[in-house]
C-alpha cells in the first residue's frame, strides 16, 4: 500500500483505506489497466489534489470499493444515484442582458469533456487506438459546415507559423504535465493529438490532450445562449460519426472522476471591483448558487484589477442544462450584489 507522509491532503490518501487496497490491488480492468496504476499519480507526487485516473470506462466498476468512495467523497454522487444528461440549449432561461450589465461581462466560455465508447481512455490506449480515434474525430469536424466549419492541426505536423498563432490565439495545449505523464496520458506524445478550431475562432476541438475530446466554444460578451447553442449542436454532431462514452450512474465518462457526469466547466469573466472587496458577500453567493469563484488567469489565481472567472461548481447529478442555469442565476446575483455596493 503506498505511503502518505503527515498533512497529505489529497483525496486518494483519504479513501484508500487498508481494507479497500487489500480488495483492489490485484484488480484489472477489461482492458488490462491495474489498480495500481489507476492510483500512480497520487502515490508519487503526494501533494496531488486528487490523485486518482480510470483507464476505462470499466476501471468505474471493476475497482468500485475505491471509485464508488472518490465520487462520494468529490461529488456527493452514491452508488445508486442517477445521471441525467441534457444539452437541451432551448430550456435554457436566459433573457440577454440589460445594456449596463452586458458591458461586465468580458467573454463567456463553455467546454466539455468526452471519451469515445468503442476505446479505453486515453491512460490506457494503445498507439493505434489513438490514431483510429484522432482519425475519426478528424472526419466529423471536416464535415462541419457554416459557422463552425474550420480546420484541424496536428501537433506532430503543424508548421512554425501555425504553432505561433495558435499560442497568440491561447489555443494551443502544451505536453510536460508531471501528473497527467505519471498516468500514462502523454504516451508517444505528440502523436495523434492536435486541435481544430473553426474560422471566427468562437468553436474549439482539443483531440487527446487530458481527455479524448474537449469541447470548447467561446465568444466575447455575455451572449450565453449562443455559446452554449453552438456547443450542444457541435457536440451531438460529432456523436454522429463517434459515440461518446456515457452510463445513467456517472454521465459522461472522463480519464479524471472529478469530471464525470457533465464533463462541463461554464464560465464568465466578469468585472466586480466593488463586490471583491466584500468577500463574506462574494463567498456566500457563491455558496447559494453554486458556483465557483477564481482569478481570470486559472485555478488558485488572485485578482488585482477586479476580474472574476465564475463558473459552475457542480458536475455530476445535474445536466449540462442546469449547470450552464447555475452559472447563469449566480452571475445575475453577483451582478445585483456589485450594484448595490458603495
Amino acid at each position: 500500500m503506498p505511503y502518505f507522509p503527515t498533512g497529505t491532503k489529497s483525496l486518494l490518501s483519504k479513501c484508500l483505506t487498508p481494507k479497500i487496497w487489500e480488495q483492489c490491488k490485484d484488480r484489472r480492468d477489461k482492458h488490462g489497466f491495474t489498480f495500481r496504476q489507476a492510483i500512480m499519480s497520487g502515490s508519487k507526487y503526494v501533494e496531488s489534489g486528487v490523485g486518482v485516473y480510470a483507464g476505462s470506462h470499466d476501471s468505474y466498476y471493476a475497482f468500485a470499493p475505491f471509485f464508488d468512495k472518490i465520487i462520494e467523497a468529490y461529488h456527493g454522487h452514491k452508488p445508486n444515484d442517477k445521471h441525467i444528461s441534457s444539452m437541451d440549449y432551448n430550456a435554457l432561461k436566459c433573457p440577454p442582458f440589460p445594456p449596463d450589465e452586458d458591458k461586465m461581462i468580458n467573454s463567456t466560455r463553455i467546454r466539455v469533456a468526452r471519451n469515445l465508447a468503442a476505446f479505453p481512455l486515453g491512460t490506457c490506449v494503445t498507439r493505434d487506438e489513438r490514431n483510429q480515434i484522432e482519425s475519426l474525430v478528424v472526419s466529423a469536424l471536416n464535415e462541419f459546415e457554416g459557422e463552425l466549419k474550420g480546420k484541424y492541426y496536428s501537433l506532430a505536423k503543424m508548421t512554425e507559423a501555425e504553432k505561433k498563432q495558435l499560442i497568440n490565439d491561447h489555443f494551443l495545449f502544451k505536453g510536460g504535465d508531471k501528473y497527467l505523464q505519471s498516468a500514462g496520458l502523454e504516451r508517444e506524445w505528440p502523436a495523434n493529438r492536435g486541435i481544430f478550431h473553426n474560422d471566427a475562432k468562437t468553436f474549439l476541438v482539443w483531440v487527446n490532450e487530458e481527455d479524448q475530446l474537449r469541447i470548447i466554444s467561446m465568444q466575447k460578451g455575455a451572449d450565453i445562449l449562443a455559446v452554449f447553442t453552438r456547443l450542444s449542436i457541435a457536440a451531438g454532431e460529432i456523436e454522429k460519426v463517434a459515440k461518446f462514452a456515457h452510463d445513467e450512474h456517472l454521465g459522461y465518462i472522463t480519464s479524471c472522476p472529478t469530471n464525470l457526469g457533465t464533463a462541463m466547466r461554464a464560465s464568465v469573466h466578469i468585472k466586480l471591483p466593488k463586490l471583491m472587496k466584500n468577500k463574506t458577500k462574494f463567498d456566500a453567493i457563491a455558496d447559494e448558487y453554486y458556483v465557483q469563484i477564481r482569478g481570470i488567469h486559472g485555478e488558485h489565481t488572485e485578482t488585482d484589477d477586479g476580474v472574476f472567472d465564475i463558473s459552475n461548481r457542480r458536475r455530476l447529478g445535474r445536466s449540462e442544462k442546469q449547470l450552464v442555469q447555475d452559472m447563469i442565476d449566480g452571475v445575475k446575483a453577483l451582478i445585483e450584489a456589485e450594484k448595490a455596493e458603495q
